[in-house]
C-alpha cells in the first residue's frame, strides 16, 4: 500500500521524542532532518519538502510548544495539520454545471488508468447520485482503446458513444454531444487519447476538444507510482488545458506516495479522487485530512465507516446498532459481519484504517490470507443454531466438537471466541459514546501507549467529531423532509 515506507520513516522520527517531558531545539531539530529525509525518499517534490519542514518547525519553535505540556503530542497534532494543509486542507467536489449536462473531460498519459478511472466515476455517479451518464470514445490512437471502454461501460451498464477510430477525435465529441442532448443524459465522461508522453499534437487535439466541449471539468488522470514524473505531467497538461482537477491512481501499488502530498502544492489544483484497486467501485473522494491521518499511521476510520455504510441499507445498520446497544450480538452477526467485510476489499488494508493498527509492530509485514475468512466461516457453520444464539453456551466439549466439524485445530477455535468476545466487549462500549472504555481497551491490547497511544487518541477524537457533525446534518435534512 502506498505511504508505508513513509509511514515508518514518520514514525521512527516521532517515537524518538517519546517519553521526553521537555522537547529541547536539539531534539526538534532532529526530528525535523529525520521528517525532511522521510519526505525526500517518498520522492516528494523538493520545494514542498523544505516549505514544509520550515512550516512546522516555525510553528513547533512558537506558541510556547516546546515549553508546553506534552510537546510530543503537539508537534504531532502540527505536522498532522501541515501534511493536510499541503495536500489542500479538504476534500474538493465535481465541479457541476447549473443545467444538464455536466461534462467531464478525462486526460492524461498512456498507461495511467484513464480509461478504467472514466467507468469507475461514470459507476459512481450512476450509484450515488442515481444518474445517467454518457461515455464519449474519444481515444482514436491506442490500439483497442475504443473496445476497452465498451467492455468497462457494458460492465456497469451504462451507453457509450463511439464512432471507430477513422474520424477525427472532434468531430466524434461534437456527434456524442449531440446524442447527450437528444438523451438527456445528466453527465457526459469524454475518454480523450494519452500519448507515452507530452507532445504538442496531443496538447492540440485536447484544446480543439475543450474549445468545442466546453467542459465543467477537466479531470487529469495521474498514476502515482511515477512520484516526481506524476508532478511534471500535471504541470505540463494544466499549462496547456488549465485542468481543473487531479485523479491519482495506483495509490494501492508499490508507490511512495510523493505524488501526493506535491501535486497540490506545485500546480494548486486539488486531487479530487483517488484509484485504489481494480474493482470499478474502487474510486474514493480524496479527503486531505484522512489520508493526512494515514499517512500517520493514524488510521482512517471515517473512510472505513464509509466503505460498511456501503454495503448496509439504513434498516441492517439500525438492527446491528440495536443489537449492539443491547449486547445481543451473536454469531449469526458475526457471520453476517465476514460476509460484509469479504464485500470491501482485503483485511490487511481495512485493519490499517483501523486507528493504532497502521503503525502497530504487531501489524507489520501482517498478509492476511483470504482462506483464514473461510475457515472463521466453517467454525461458525459447525455451531449449533443455540450456540450461535448464545455464545455463553461454548464450554469445552462443545468447542472440541466444533473443532472436528469445522476441520480446524482447538487452539484456533478457542482464538476465534476470544477475538469474537473482545470485538462485542469494543463494540458495545463504542455504542455507548465510552471513548474511555475504548482506550483502556486499546491499551489493554498493546495499542494505547506513547506517541501511538497520542495519535490513535486523535483519529479517534477526529471521528468522534465528524461522527457528530454528520447526526447534526441527518437531523436537519430530517426536518425539512
Amino acid at each position: 500500500m502506498a505511504f508505508e515506507g513513509l509511514t515508518e520513516r514518520l514514525q521512527n522520527a516521532m517515537r524518538k521524542l517519546r517519553g521526553k517531558g521537555k522537547v529541547s531545539e536539539s531534539d526538534l531539530r532532529e526530528t525535523m532532518r529525520e521528517i525532511r529525509l522521510a519526505l525526500l525518499e517518498a520522492d516528494v517534490n523538493f520545494t514542498v519538502v523544505k516549505d514544509f519542514v520550515k512550516q512546522v518547525r516555525d510553528r513547533a519553535m512558537g506558541a510556547d510548544v516546546l515549553e508546553g505540556l506534552n510537546p510530543a503530542q503537539q508537534i504531532v497534532k502540527i505536522v498532522d495539520e501541515e501534511l493536510t494543509k499541503t495536500m489542500g486542507d479538504e476534500a474538493v467536489p465535481l465541479n457541476k454545471s447549473d443545467k444538464i449536462p455536466t461534462i467531464i473531460m478525462m486526460v492524461g498519459l498512456q498507461g495511467a488508468g484513464k480509461t478504467t478511472t472514466a467507468g469507475k466515476l461514470a459507476l459512481k455517479l450512476k450509484n450515488e447520485e442515481n444518474a445517467r451518464p454518457l461515455m464519449i470514445a474519444a481515444d482514436v490512437y491506442r490500439p483497442a482503446a475504443i473496445e476497452q471502454l465498451v467492455q468497462v461501460a457494458a460492465g456497469i451498464d451504462v451507453p457509450v458513444f463511439q464512432l471507430g477510430t477513422d474520424v477525427d477525435p472532434v468531430e466524434i465529441v461534437r456527434q456524442g454531444l449531440a446524442q447527450a442532448a437528444e438523451n438527456h443524459n445528466d453527465y457526459i465522461i469524454i475518454d480523450t487519447a494519452g500519448r507515452l508522453q507530452i507532445d504538442e499534437q496531443l496538447m492540440d487535439e485536447l484544446a480543439n476538444i475543450k474549445d468545442l466541449a466546453h467542459p465543467d471539468e477537466i479531470l487529469l488522470t495521474v498514476d502515482a507510482m511515477t512520484g516526481q514524473n506524476a508532478v511534471a505531467t500535471a504541470e505540463g497538461f494544466n499549462g496547456k488545458l488549465d485542468v481543473t482537477g487531479v485523479v491519482l491512481t495506483k495509490l494501492d501499488g508499490d508507490t511512495r506516495g510523493g505524488a501526493a502530498l506535491s501535486i497540490r502544492a506545485v500546480t494548486g489544483k486539488p486531487i479530487k479522487f483517488i484509484g485504489q484497486g481494480e474493482k470499478m467501485t474502487d474510486l474514493d473522494v480524496f479527503h486531505p485530512d484522512r489520508m493526512a491521518s494515514r499517512i500517520l499511521g493514524m488510521g482512517d476510520m471515517l473512510s472505513l465507516i464509509e466503505k460498511t455504510q456501503k454495503e448496509y441499507d439504513e434498516k441492517q445498520a439500525q438492527e446491528l446498532t440495536e443489537k449492539i446497544q443491547e449486547n445481543s450480538f451473536d454469531f449469526n452477526d458475526f457471520l453476517d459481519q465476514i460476509e460484509q467485510i469479504q464485500k470491501m476489499g482485503p483485511m490487511d488494508e481495512l485493519m490499517k484504517m483501523i486507528p493504532g493498527m497502521a503503525n502497530n509492530p504487531a501489524m507489520k509485514n501482517v498478509q492476511v490470507d483470504p482462506k483464514d475468512m473461510g475457515h472463521l466461516k466453517a467454525v461458525v457453520y459447525s455451531m449449533t443454531p443455540q450456540e450461535r444464539t448464545n455464545p455463553d453456551l461454548l464450554n469445552p466439549s462443545r468447542r472440541r466438537r466444533i473443532a472436528t466439524g469445522s476441520g480446524r485445530p482447538i487452539h484456533e477455535v478457542n482464538r476465534m471466541i476470544k477475538q469474537f468476545n473482545q470485538m462485542k466487549k469494543m463494540m458495545n462500549q463504542v455504542s455507548k459514546g465510552n471513548m474511555s472504555g475504548m482506550e483502556q481497551l486499546m491499551g489493554n491490547t498493546g495499542m494505547g501507549g506513547g506517541i501511538g497511544g497520542r495519535m490513535q487518541k486523535m483519529a479517534m477524537n477526529r471521528m468522534s467529531r465528524q461522527m457528530k457533525k454528520n447526526k447534526k446534518k441527518r437531523l436537519k435534512r430530517k426536518k425539512r423532509k
